[in-house]
């Protein structure tokens, strides 16, 4: 007979199998991080998924000039020793961040929640590896541990805008909890404020928070990051009428 207490088996994205029951509780976080609640709902992006599905590689079409992205993944790959692990956080396509930092002699796992995306990034970069992961997902210590857990770096280039505010500090805490003490995280985002709004998006619609650059990096630092240098640039999507928007680029250190 099943043992009735055992922990319920989750694929690595930590979604449980049709009509099973969650019965694992709070999981301790990696390396660190906080508790995660096993038991509370799983954030529904399946239209954020389904949208940059759509999108595929006409994303890197639209944003062929990523010099602030590139300047960051520069400075990770100068920064750590030969094979460094790190982790790309909305990894996308994989180009040029995970293509960079292959090529500088490191070892990459992506993460995304597009399968169209991380089809793209697994033939631009098959050196890399590429799993279906939501961030809601990655302080699961089971599914921490299945990426390779704790690493050496981690980057969030305009990732952790697709989720609501109220989920962006835990996240930052989450990327914390899985570096190892010094750890290194490049991210970027849009400077607007703004709690997850409905944007049009080359042809289809999704939805991005922001924050002013002094809030954005004043929560970097609560959740135990060091900003070592912050860039900022306007950036506009190539063949589109939208107004250019500032890129904000933060350099940190896990404390």
């Amino acid at each position: 007979m099943d043992n009735p207490t055992r922990s319920t088996p989750r694929s690595l994205d930590g979604t449980l199998p049709l009509g099973a029951e969650d019965t694992d509780g709070d999981v301790p976080g990696p390396a660190g991080g906080g508790a995660v609640d096993a038991g509370a709902p799983r954030p529904d992006r399946r239209g954020q998924a389904e949208a940059f599905d759509a999108i595929g590689d006409r994303y890197d079409e639209a944003f062929p000039h990523k010099a602030g992205q590139i300047a960051a993944g520069s400075w990770l790959a100068g920064e750590l020793s030969p094979g460094g692990l790190v982790l790309d956080v909305g990894c996308g396509t994989g180009v040029p961040t995970a293509r960079q930092l292959v090529d500088a002699g490191h070892r990459v796992v992506g993460v995304d929640i597009s399968e169209g995306m991380l089809n793209l990034a697994r033939k631009a970069v098959p050196e890399a590896r590429f799993e279906r992961v939501d961030i809601a997902d990655l302080g699961r210590a089971e599914v921490a541990a299945g990426l390779g857990a704790p690493f050496d770096a981690a980057t969030a280039f305009f990732s952790l805008l697709m989720l609501p505010r109220a989920e962006i500090p835990g996240a930052l805490r989450t990327v914390h909890g899985l570096l190892r003490p010094g750890g290194l995280f490049a991210l970027s985002m849009v400077e607007a404020d703004v709690d997850y709004v409905p944007i049009p998006f080359l042809g289809t619609r999704i939805r991005v928070s922001g924050y002013l650059r002094e809030e954005l990096r004043a929560l970097v630092e609560e959740a135990g990051f060091t900003v070592l240098h912050e860039s900022a640039a306007s950036y506009a999507p190539l063949g589109s009428d939208t107004a250019p928007e500032v890129q904000v680029f933060l350099h940190c250190g896990r404390r």
